[in-house]
């Protein structure tokens, strides 16, 4: 009699909190793919290789970076955007959160055409930054967060290899203005504030080269 009653409790409490729990956005590839043909393509290209610089390459990216990113460009409550850009806000006002995650999902799985590296000199100055950083002006090396090989560390930081360097150096300015924001802990904004052009140039142009 007590096992059958405390059962019942257990039961009765824990039914309410599994109905509380919000349901997961399903992911649809398809659905995601869909998207990138209808909204995505002008800019970004249908599988996510990007074909102009100003625009980032997408295909092979980390889907919850660009799930993080989707969901940053919206407005939400009536409240500005984490990430403000009237473009890509329009974009992405529609979307729901279970389009951006098949949308992240299907770039996620695109095979990347990758930009190459075409100022040679500027090679050995970014290859320098990324792989020891600069010590006097405390850089910490790029490839303690996005790795050796510029591949990045799922969730927490995007994959780089490969990136136009135009739209890479765009970035780095952006944080170190601070007109780009929504980076945990303030972490870009610190650290491409101790960045000069000179090296934001050389680092964009040596990501570009990595694969």
């Amino acid at each position: 009699m007590i096992r059958t009653m405390a059962l019942a409790v257990i039961l009765t409490a824990s039914f309410p909190a599994l109905a509380a729990e919000p349901a997961k956005a399903k992911v649809d590839p398809a659905k995601g793919k869909e998207i990138a043909e209808g909204v995505c393509v002008g800019c970004h290209g249908a599988d996510g290789n990007s074909p102009a610089a100003p625009n980032p390459i997408l295909a092979g990216q980390i889907p919850e970076y660009l799930h993080k990113q989707l969901s940053n460009f919206q407005s939400v409550d009536g409240k500005p955007p984490v990430r403000n850009n009237a473009i890509m806000g329009g974009m992405v006002a529609a979307l729901s959160d279970e389009d951006m995650k098949s949308l992240a999902v299907y770039f996620s799985q695109q095979k990347m055409k990758p930009s190459v590296a075409k100022d040679e000199k500027l090679l050995a100055e970014g290859q320098t930054l990324w792989r020891k950083g600069d010590f006097e002006k405390g850089i910490p090396a790029c490839a303690g967060c996005h790795g050796p090989s510029g591949a990045g560390l799922p969730v927490q930081y995007p994959r780089l290899a490969g990136q136009y360097a135009e739209y890479t150096v765009s970035q780095l300015m952006a944080f170190r203005s601070h007109e780009r924001a929504n980076d945990s802990e303030k972490m870009m904004r610190v650290i491409a504030g101790k960045l000069s052009d000179a090296q934001i140039h050389a680092v964009a142009e040596y990501v570009a080269g990595l694969r």
